[in-house]
């Protein structure tokens, strides 16, 4: 990759010489024409704690945040202080100002006052020193003492108007609180009376005892209702325990053997009546006898004794009866008493949560009063403060260096961007050129083998070179191809007869073919090589021989084959040649006497060489090429486009012969494809020299 692009810069400097010359000296020109600029800076410091309503309720910020600072910087990039910093300097009477104004339309004073001030906010940059509170005002202008004028104005204009600002809020939030309080004071009043309307339409009023809260009435009777149900029920348990008990003991031993009965004092006074009686009975019997009437009168006294004793037993019994069912009325009506009030508190619960609802509701309202109330005293008290949290720790001073342009960064800038637009020139130059540069164009892009690089020489007659410098890279270049073409393991029977071609005129072909020709004479073996470019005639030239006759005259049936050979004088090469560039509308190859010719010198020589014409545009190329035994097709390095080599090459595919391999010609020294051999050819070379010497 260096090397290639080595080579495409060796190839092409004098365009990148143009190119970055010519933007270079338009890069320096440019930036001596630009006008000096000076940027003049004031330092203002941000101090929370320097807020006395802040001090006085002990809220005192020991820091700022990010978002807060960005909020001061960017309240300097406001249009009305722009606008009182061009009130306060004057500067609408600044005529550098003013022409920018009107070039910018500004027609009106207002309009240019507005246009004035957005230019000053262009030139304004307010930045925050790292993560202190400090921030840099920076003003830029070609002037420095107006630089430092315009920094200094934005910076006590922002503090006056921070202030002022400030004081202007806080009266207004002051004021507004205030009509908030007012408001707030109805809707608590209101509240309260809502939730005293409902308690008392839902039966919620509460009693009081000692000013402490004892419930509703309704919870005060619920537990006097349980308390006297409970000895009712207690009582009524009682009486009937008491009343079955009794009349257990009728049943089993009479009534006069109930307890109540016994105890009853009505019994014990009949009873002791009885007993006197049956003690009188008892002597009227004993002196009378039972039947004597007075005997008879004590017993109708017993009898009626007993009936009384018995009525008054039942009556004690029934009474029990009486006294238990009454109880547990008592008791029943209680029940229903408790039952009736515990309904009436479960309605009233619901009732109990919109009640509890407005009285919270009046509380919040109590709340918010009361934090409403606090805010308004410290807007208050704000809206008097007019010390302001910014102060100027360092007023901008005119400066004696400009900020821009740094020259000799722009200088080296320019070099720079001349070199990478120069680099950028011929890459695209050589993007652009489509030719064969490197081995990928011929196996990649063309699917052909590479047979040899020739380097370029600057010579008459390069071919000579083979015979006149054996050691040099060229003739080495043509030897690699032959071994290329063969191989190492001894000369092919098949390859007699090898055609060179190439696409368009002008690619070496015919000094390939010649100084190929030289390399296989070289090497003993017999060689015959053929001009058959008739429309040329360009082997006579390169080889530096001439004829009387030549291959024009032997197709035209003017000469024999021994007229037309001619021996060079530098071996065993002989050459069939082209006395001068022959033009004509018939097809001199049309007949038997070129084949003739060919099969003659496939018995008089090794190896025959034909220099045909160009493959494209013209029909020779083809016919004679189909003749030969291999083709070599011969490609000009970075001149001929890879689309026609490409066209060329089909062209002989359609006729059966494709090439044994592509020779590129012309080769720059610093190519890649010369220069992994380059160096060690060159050594080599002087080995040999020296070696002779």
């Amino acid at each position: 990759m260096i090397l290639r692009a080595r080579d495409v810069f060796v190839r092409r400097w004098k365009v990148f010489a143009l190119v970055f010359a010519a933007l270079f000296v338009v890069g320096v020109a440019v930036v001596f024409v630009l006008k000096p600029k000076y940027i003049a800076t004031t330092h203002i410091r941000i101090d929370p704690s320097r807020d006395p309503v802040a001090a006085q309720t002990n809220e005192v910020k020991t820091g700022l945040s990010d978002g807060a600072i960005e909020t001061e910087v960017a309240a300097f990039y406001s249009l009305a202080l722009a606008k009182s910093v061009v009130d306060d300097l004057q500067l609408t009477k600044d005529p550098a100002l003013v022409e920018l104004a009107q070039k910018a339309g500004a027609a009106t004073p207002d309009d240019i006052k507005t246009s004035i001030a957005n230019e000053l906010l262009r030139r304004l940059n307010v930045a925050r020193e790292q993560t202190t509170y400090v921030l840099d005002v920076n003003f830029t202008d070609n002037d420095p003492v107006k630089a430092a004028q315009v920094a200094n104005a934005f910076s006590e204009h922002y503090i006056a108007g921070s202030v002022g600002s400030r004081t202007s809020v806080a009266s207004a939030q002051a004021e507004w609180y205030q009509q908030q309080l007012q408001k707030l004071s109805q809707e608590i009043t209101q509240a309260d009376d809502a939730a005293a309307r409902f308690k008392a339409a839902h039966g919620l009023t509460v009693s009081t005892s000692s000013g402490s809260s004892s419930g509703t009435l309704v919870d005060q009777q619920v537990p006097s209702l349980a308390s006297s149900l409970a000895d009712a029920e207690s009582t009524a348990a009682a009486a009937r325990a008491q009343y079955q008990s009794a009349l257990a003991q009728a049943a089993r031993h009479g009534v006069g053997s109930v307890q109540e009965v016994l105890a009853s004092p009505i019994i014990a006074q009949l009873q002791a009546q009885r007993s006197a009686l049956v003690q009188q009975q008892q002597q009227a019997n004993a002196n009378f006898g039972p039947m004597h009437p007075s005997a008879r009168q004590t017993n109708a006294g017993l009898e009626e004794l007993d009936k009384q004793i018995a009525a008054e037993s039942q009556k004690i019994v029934s009474s029990l009866g009486s006294v238990a069912a009454s109880a547990q009325a008592r008791a029943d009506s209680l029940r229903g008493s408790l039952k009736s009030v515990e309904g009436i508190r479960t309605g009233q619960a619901a009732d109990s949560v919109t009640a509890n609802a407005l009285d919270r509701e009046a509380e919040a309202k109590r709340d918010l009063y009361k934090q409403l109330s606090e805010q308004a005293q410290a807007s208050l008290q704000a809206s008097q403060n007019s010390m302001s949290s910014a102060t100027i720790i360092d007023k901008a001073v005119p400066p004696q260096e400009p900020s821009s342009p740094n020259r000799p960064l722009f200088i080296v800038l320019a070099a720079i961007f001349a070199a990478i637009a120069g680099t950028a020139t011929i890459a695209m130059q050589e993007l652009l050129s489509g030719s064969v540069r490197n081995t990928d164009d011929i196996e990649k892009k063309l699917g052909q083998r590479l047979l040899s690089a020739i380097p370029n020489v600057k010579d008459d007659k390069p071919a000579a070179l083979i015979t006149e410098r054996p050691t040099s890279i060229y003739a080495e270049a043509f030897r690699i191809a032959r071994t290329g073409l063969f191989g190492a393991r001894g000369w092919p029977t098949d390859s007699a007869i090898i055609a060179f071609t190439s696409s368009l005129p002008g690619e070496g072909k015919t000094t390939s073919s010649l100084a190929f020709s030289r390399s296989l004479a070289d090497s003993q073996r017999r060689t015959l090589i053929i001009d058959c470019d008739v429309r040329r005639a360009a082997l006579p030239g390169a080889s530096g021989v001439v004829c009387d006759k030549g291959l024009v005259e032997y197709l035209g049936g003017e000469a024999e084959i021994s007229d037309i050979v001619v021996h060079a004088d530098d071996g065993g090469l002989d050459m069939i040649l082209v006395k001068a560039p022959y033009f004509s509308t018939t097809n001199l190859f049309d007949n038997d006497r070129m084949a003739k010719l060919l099969a003659w010198a496939r018995q008089n020589y090794d190896q025959i060489v034909l220099d045909l014409p160009p493959i494209v545009g013209l029909a020779d190329g083809r016919n004679l090429a189909a003749m030969a035994d291999v083709v070599v097709f011969v490609v000009k390095w970075n001149a001929t486009p890879v689309a026609i080599v490409r066209s060329a090459l089909d062209a002989l595919q359609d006729i059966g012969k494709a090439p044994a391999g592509v020779i590129v010609n012309a080769v720059s020294e610093t190519s890649d494809m010369l220069a992994s051999g380059y160096y060690y050819l060159n050594r080599y070379s002087s080995y040999y020299q020296n070696a002779n010497a």
